[in-house]
This record gives C-alpha cells, structure tokens and sequence, in this order.
C-alpha cells in the first residue's frame, strides 16, 4: 500500500480512520521558513468534521503535534512529521460490515486486494479522515508559495443541480481568494448557499447524499514550469488530486467543454502587455503542452456522492457468498462538497511545490 506523492517534494500520509493517530511526513523543505501556525489551524479547522449541520456530526479538534523538521517555528530542512490523535470514535457503526462490502466504497476491492487484512473501520486508511494530514501539508505548502508570490483558493461550483458562478479564467485576484477561501461555506455568488444549504438537506432528510464540484485557481505561477508527455502540470496535479476519496473526475480550464467548441472560438491568443507576453484569454487553464502558461491555473473537480447513506442498499456476503441487504450505520456527509474545498486547495498547493521545486 503506497501513500507517498512527490518528487522533490515528497508527502507520506499514515494512520487509519478508527487507529491511535493519523499523520504525514514532509522530505524536501526549504530550511528557514517561518511557519504561521494560527494560519495552519484556520486551514485544519475548515475540513474538521461536526462544525455544520450539512457535515457528519462526529467532532475531531484535529489538533496537531510536530515531531520533527520545526524548531522554533522554523523549518530545519530534516523531515517534517506531524500526528493527529483521533477522539471521536465509534467503531462499532462497522461490526455489521466486515464481511459486507458497502456500495461504491473500496470495502471489496480492498478486501480482494489485501486479503481481507484491511482496516474496514471508518474505511481505514481509505477514509476521507486521511485528509486531514493533506490539508496540513497543504496549509504548509501554501506558505511557502505565498513567499514566491503564489496564492491559492477555492469555492463550491455545484451541489446538486445549484451551481456557483465560476472564476474569471484570466483576471482572478488574491482578494478574491483570500475571500473565498475565509467562508465557512465558500461561494462566488453568496446568494447561492441558501439554494446549495436546501438542495443538501432535501437529500439527507431521505436518508441520501448528493455530490457537487470544486473549482480552484492558483495565480503568480510563473510560465515554463512542467514538461511534456508523461510529466505534465495536469498529470501531477491529478495524481494528487485523485487522492482524495469521492474525487471522480478533473478538468482544466473548459476541460471538458471543449468537447463541443471550435478553434476559432476557444483558442488562447496573445498579446504583448506592459512588455511582457500575455494571453488574451485562458481557457486552457493555465497550462499549454504539459507547461505553465503563466496564466492563472483554474481546474475543477467533481465530487461523487457520499456513498455511506442509511438508505437500504444491495450488497453481498463475501463470507457465505450470498446476497445481502445492508443498512450503514455510522455518522455521514450527506454532503461531502464543502469540506472538500480545503482539501482541494491543498492537494494542489503541495503538487505545485513539488512542480516549482525542479
């Protein structure tokens, strides 16, 4: 089972969902960054579960520790390890699923693939709850790049048929993240959370879930970073990105909106402005040929439903091999979207670390 990411940058994550701790390791720091630990927790307390009625109601101060890589405050360039005790456990919500895979969970696949020898509790090291260490790893990543002039945010674009408005591809200011990326329930247009807030309890008072999207953009990255081929900006981003359980499908720029455009209409020209290279627009998402463009990048997500619903659900018994009905107990998201959104921003900021560190 691996559960590191990088290349220059590297980001182990440990633990479980129900065991002692849960953590990472960061290999490839800089030496002497000063790190703001109230901004760490400001970024660990928006994913923490149980702080809004559309979340789980099981509570994790999510407070962390720091083994190694920090003195004073200050990075030191060894490893930099971090644990996180879990509290809040209920591991009995899963005596009734050891044996009973839930739908569109990795209970089955985990089982065939480790022999049934995986943690099953909360899914283990496939929980949602591993992305706590990201989002800390993130918040660090996101410091670093601040100094380098690269800032970081992002918003619900969807939950369910309500969608947000989105960013300006090409004109998108540090204000406008800082904003974002400061509300509990991060939108463009305000006036849209009562609609997402209905749309999301509509479905948790059936017992169900609904999924959404993310959008996040990155601005002040420098163009010619990446490679082509099998090393590209999208590829790396995506690979981190798709760590992130419930995370289905990745799209820069129009992505997939290209599918019924023409050239003529789509393609980002130049122009030269202020003496330097511009592109007029930036549909591509700030990446062109696996490199930065200099433009913002601007990717989005798309955030399955939660599959833990109390809803019955068919199942099977992979004991006696027979059919099953299975009602999941335990405390779900009916609504994963808006805890994903600093999860979001911090796989990207640590794979862009990782990018701008060649």
């Amino acid at each position: 089972m691996s559960s590191i990411t990088g290349k220059n940058v590297k980001l182990s994550v440990f633990g479980e969902s129900h065991s002692e701790a849960i953590g990472c390791v960061i290999d490839g720091l800089p030496s002497g960054v000063s790190l703001d630990f109230d901004k760490i927790k400001k970024e660990m307390e928006r994913r923490a579960p149980g702080r809004d009625s559309v979340s789980t109601p099981r509570k994790e101060s999510d407070s962390f520790s720091i083994v190694s890589g920090v003195l004073d405050g200050v990075t030191t360039g060894a490893p930099l390890c971090m644990f996180i005790k879990n509290e809040n456990i209920k591991s009995s919500d899963y005596n009734n699923i050891k044996n009973i895979p839930r739908p569109s969970h990795s209970d089955y696949t985990a089982f065939v693939k480790y022999g049934g020898n995986n943690d099953i509790r909360g899914g283990g090291h496939f929980s949602g709850r591993l992305t706590a260490p990201i989002v800390f790893a993130g918040a660090v990543a996101k410091q670093i790049l601040e100094e380098k002039g690269i800032y970081i945010g992002a918003h619900i674009k969807q939950i369910g048929s309500v969608c947000d408005g989105t960013f300006d591809y090409n004109c998108i200011s540090s204000e406008l993240l800082d904003k974002i990326s400061s509300e509990a329930f991060p939108l463009i247009n305000s006036e849209k959370e009562t609609e997402m807030r209905e749309e999301i309890e509509k479905y948790k008072s059936e017992g169900d879930s609904i999924g959404g999207a993310v959008e996040c953009a990155a601005i002040g990255v420098p163009a010619g970073f990446g490679a082509n081929m099998f090393d590209t900006v999208e590829g790396r981003l995506s690979n981190i990105l798709f760590s992130v359980p419930a995370v289905k499908g990745v799209e820069f720029g129009l992505g997939f909106g290209f599918s019924s455009s023409i050239g003529s209409e789509v393609n980002d020209g130049y122009e030269i402005k202020d003496g330097k290279v511009c592109l007029i627009s930036n549909n591509n998402g700030g990446v062109l040929g696996g490199i930065t463009s200099g433009a913002p990048i601007v990717l989005s997500v798309s955030v399955k439903p939660t599959p833990s619903i109390s809803k019955p659900q068919k199942s099977v018994n992979l004991e006696t091999l027979s059919n099953e009905t299975l009602e999941i107990k335990g405390r779900h998201d009916p609504c994963i979207v808006p805890r994903a959104v600093p999860v979001i921003e911090a796989a990207v900021a640590i794979g862009l670390l990782d990018i701008l560190s060649n």
